[in-house]
């Protein structure tokens, strides 16, 4: 079974994924764009275990017209050839390429979608093009639960939805983490001794503001209860960039954070293991968050988890006082209350939150993605290549050119 899957860009995370695919199937991997603004990753060279198409190797798909878009995808399907093409949502003008070429050329389209009910405000006329697209797609790979109830409530039928979407390398997370403490990296990253970690694009959605107030309401707490402000009290560790950074490094300096929050910028994939694994605890404050990948790193690396309620990942992911606790990521003073109580448990129940973290991670890992993948693909073309009306075939022309 030959499986197209399509990306905008291929990371380190879609090649993990890609990989343990590439075991069970034949994949051919179809990259739109070979860079983006959003993600400041390293390109990624070689691909071991599957085929790799590039449709814009000079840049950005997005920047291209419509027509140059449509000529150039179109003709890596045709070549490629697959059985089945996998797209990644509904809101990419590639995907509606791709969909318009299956429909012309009987082959099945799946969608993988971590897409949840409640991670944007819904609007009824874009819920109604949606549920016209989900009905030309054959099979869904969705994140988990609440993706999957989201995707039955889109009218894909229970039957064929199937889980494992989001996943992440959980071995490579477990091993590098692990050996960060033995290799003198604490001293080589200037990172302190106990820390909350967080992980996230310097935007708005990332609720990153809160979260610097948060922590100073901890240490506030900590001076109220008459703890001394000592190595006790727990530094943070924003990882990342973006946007807002300037503003986040003047509301640090307001709130006299300056000796206790860390900004070591954006990291690639090979650095990532040594902040989770020097790290205390690892925190996702998201006001929105279709699933959060970021959570699974940490918590294959062994970290107790604070996570958003409003991350799709939450419900799959965090079981409450076993591996983390979630919260209200618009109430600062429960977020507060959160990283107060992670910080003064014993390093036993520390342990014994990570060590839950790492049993809960183990079943998402790319297996999974892998097992999904294949799983839905198969539903796919048991049930066969779907067939456009002409309000389908209309929506998808205008999709295509806007």
């Amino acid at each position: 079974m030959k499986v197209g899957v399509i990306f905008h860009r291929l990371g380190p995370y879609h090649v993990a994924r890609l990989s343990g695919a590439a075991e069970v199937c034949e994949i051919s991997a179809i990259e739109l764009a070979a860079k983006t603004s959003e993600y400041a990753w390293n390109k990624v060279g070689e691909t071991l275990g599957f085929g790799r198409f590039t449709v814009f190797p000079e840049g950005d798909s997005r920047k291209a017209g419509a027509a140059e878009a449509v000529r150039r995808l179109e003709a890596v399907l045709q070549n490629s050839r697959p059985e089945v093409v996998a797209v990644p949502g509904w809101s990419d003008r590639g995907v509606f390429v791709a969909i318009r070429w299956c429909l012309n050329n009987d082959v099945p389209v799946m969608v993988m979608s971590e897409s949840t009910a409640w991670d944007e405000r819904r609007v009824w006329w874009k819920e109604w093009i949606k549920r016209r697209m989900v009905g030309l797609f054959s099979a869904a790979l969705v994140g988990g639960t609440p993706q999957a109830a989201y995707m039955t409530q889109l009218r894909m039928p229970t039957e064929r939805v199937f889980p494992g979407y989001d996943a992440v390398d959980n071995r490579y997370f477990e091993d590098k983490a692990a050996e960060s403490e033995k290799t003198g990296s604490r001293n080589k990253f200037a990172l302190p001794e106990k820390y909350f970690l967080a992980s996230a694009r310097f935007i708005p959605k990332k609720n990153l503001f809160r979260l610097l107030q948060a922590y100073a309401e901890y240490r506030k707490q900590a001076t109220t209860d008459r703890r001394p402000l000592t190595t006790d009290l727990w530094h943070l560790v924003l990882l990342g960039d973006g946007p807002l950074r300037g503003d986040l490094c003047r509301l640090i300096s307001d709130l006299g954070l300056s000796h206790s929050v860390h900004l070591p910028g954006f990291k690639q994939y090979d650095e990532l293991p040594v902040y989770y694994g020097l790290a205390s605890a690892f925190v996702h404050a998201s006001t929105t968050e279709q699933w959060g990948l970021v959570v699974n790193e940490a918590m294959a690396s062994g970290l107790p988890v604070l996570v958003s309620d409003r991350c799709g990942c939450a419900a799959d992911l965090v079981q409450e006082g076993r591996n983390g606790f979630t919260f209200d990521p618009y109430k600062v003073e429960q977020l507060a209350q959160r990283l107060s109580q992670l910080s003064a448990f014993q390093p036993s129940r520390l342990s014994a939150l990570g060590e839950a973290s790492r049993q809960i991670i183990a079943a998402w890992g790319t297996e999974r993605f892998a097992q999904g993948l294949r799983a839905a693909a198969l539903k796919a073309m048991e049930v066969g290549p779907k067939r456009a009306g002409p309000i389908d075939s209309f929506l998808l022309k205008i999709l295509i050119r806007r």
